[in-house]
């Protein structure tokens, strides 16, 4: 059941939309399950943290927050992530909501098993090395023989502009997917990155500094917001074990936009690992010995951040006072 919640909706009629765009892969799109979250509402322990999410037994619509994640549209409540789960856009939404009278309008633009090197890859990083598009175009062929270099080629960066064209679909049909718009305008006023894990393999961590660097500068210019406020969720799902390896390059390569020059003060990356819900990480080994016990606090493996609601929930709430953190700058 959900519950339509009732604001101060006079600013957000004569002014223009808060645009935010939340991108990346998987976890981006949402991995904690609402059957986890309903249970923990109900928890002494835990219900403290989701008390703003639900009254009288109800969900929660945020009327003043609209979102429309790829087919899905409406206000924002629970289950925008992926069927049956939440994402960092709910507490991210509600996070930032409570600082504007505007209406906010969240684009959720994400896809599972996707990678910064490749699937998301910026124009102006150009494309991969030769060998590395010869060896995708052997494999390629090994399902279909027919295939050949520019179905190969085609595929590189295709969700970058899948991803804009999205955005670009939205917000020329704002009266079309959100009825109670009334002609006000937009302005996009934040990005959000979360995304890592393919980019994990064949090197591809080694390239990540640069691709992001490029993704964000490509991001500003094909939107047209030269300073537009970037807040990048670094990969953690190493939790409160230190990463290692492909993981730590690309939980460093992350972090270092925050030392780029001309990123100062309007790109911020988070550090998502140091969020962890310990009790989730402390059952995870023994699920499957204590699976009563830990469908009540996880829901997913650890690459999807355990499934669970309180760390999806505190990635959300960390995004959200990132990006109004670079806003009031």
């Amino acid at each position: 059941f959900f519950l339509l919640a009732s604001f101060n909706l006079t600013a957000a009629a004569s002014n223009p939309v808060k645009v935010f765009i939340l991108a990346g892969q998987s976890n981006m799109e949402g991995k904690g399950k609402v059957s986890l979250l309903e249970y923990q509402i109900t928890q002494p322990e835990t219900a403290n943290l989701f008390d703003h999410l639900h009254k009288d037994g109800n969900w929660i619509e945020r009327e003043d927050v609209w979102i429309k994640f790829l087919d899905r549209k409406g206000n924002l409540t629970v289950g925008y992530g992926n069927p049956g789960c939440i994402g960092p856009e709910l507490e991210f939404g509600n996070t930032i909501s409570e600082k504007y009278d505007e209406q906010i309008l969240i684009i959720k633009t994400a896809w599972g098993g996707k990678s910064l090197h490749l699937d998301f890859r910026p124009p102006s990083s150009g494309m991969p090395a030769q060998e590395v598009i010869n060896e995708m175009l052997k494999r390629a062929k090994e399902k279909q023989p027919e295939i050949i270099m520019a179905d190969i080629k085609a595929k590189v960066g295709y969700y970058y502009r899948a991803m804009l064209a999205d955005v670009s679909d939205t917000l020329s049909n704002l009266k079309e997917y959100f009825p109670a718009y009334e002609g006000q305008g937009y302005e996009i006023s934040g990005f959000v990155w979360f995304q890592g894990w393919n980019d994990q393999y064949n090197g591809a961590e080694t390239k990540y500094q640069s691709n992001m660097t490029h993704f964000i500068k490509d991001v500003r210019k094909d939107l047209k917001a030269p300073k537009l406020p970037f807040v990048i969720g670094v990969m953690g799902q190493n939790g409160s074990t230190p990463a290692k390896g492909a993981m730590l390059a690309i939980q460093e390569a992350q972090l270092a936009m925050n030392d780029v020059p001309a990123f100062r003060d309007n790109v911020k990356s988070i550090r998502t690992d140091v969020l962890v819900d310990k009790a989730a990480e402390e059952l995870y080994p023994s699920w499957k010995k204590n699976f009563e016990q830990w469908k009540l606090t996880g829901s997913d493996h650890r690459y999807h951040y355990l499934g669970s609601a309180i760390w999806f929930g505190r990635i959300g709430q960390g995004f959200g006072k990132a990006m109004l953190e670079l806003l009031a700058k």
